[in-house]
């Protein structure tokens, strides 16, 4: 898979486009397949905002690819952050219609940094059950870890610096598909 990159005005670059989005997804969901022997236990959850359209397609490829139904829920972290004040936290749009319990959980996201937003969501996941695993899939790495966390799939690792900001775009969420990197 070629790194697709396009460059654009104001210090924007084109990593990915809506092609490049389809067959990254699509490979993820082949390594969760043979990472996973049985998919009777799998569930994908989504981080909101653009981890719930990414679990749903990874599991849409799963099916296509298995016919089996994965279980996809959505997760709100914002109660588990460490970065807001507990006053400031929103109502609880978690939305998982399916116990968890021993079941092999993939939480996925759209991009992992520091880390904090995935030990976030290890927490969140953790607080409704005992999953037998949880795994986690992001589309991009870009590095800087704050934590000791690591994803089982990833869709590209993107090094960057500090003054660099991944923006993942999805259709279901912002009309179009793309990954660009700014430089501010």
């Amino acid at each position: 898979d070629p790194f697709f990159v396009y460059i654009m005005e104001n210090n924007t670059v084109l990593l990915y486009d809506e092609a490049a989005i389809s067959r990254t997804i699509k490979r993820i969901a082949h390594e969760i397949l043979e990472k996973n022997e049985k998919t009777d236990d799998l569930c994908i959850i989504g981080v909101l905002t653009r981890g719930v359209p990414l679990a749903q397609r990874i599991a849409g490829c799963i099916y296509s690819f298995e016919q089996k139904t994965i279980p996809t829920g959505t997760l709100d972290i914002s109660s588990f952050r460490d970065d807001m004040k507990a006053d400031l936290k929103k109502t609880d749009l978690t939305d998982i219609g399916f116990d968890i319990t021993g079941k092999n959980v993939i939480i996925t996201d759209d991009v992992l940094c520091t880390g904090r937003t995935a030990r976030a969501a290890l927490d969140a996941v953790i607080s409704l059950g005992r999953p037998s695993k949880i795994q986690l899939a992001v589309l991009v790495d870009r590095g800087h870890r704050e934590l000791p966390i690591r994803p089982d799939y990833v869709g590209k690792n993107i090094p960057t610096s500090r003054n660099e900001t991944i923006k993942v775009m999805l259709t279901e969420t912002d009309g179009t598909d793309k990954v660009e990197i700014m430089r501010l």
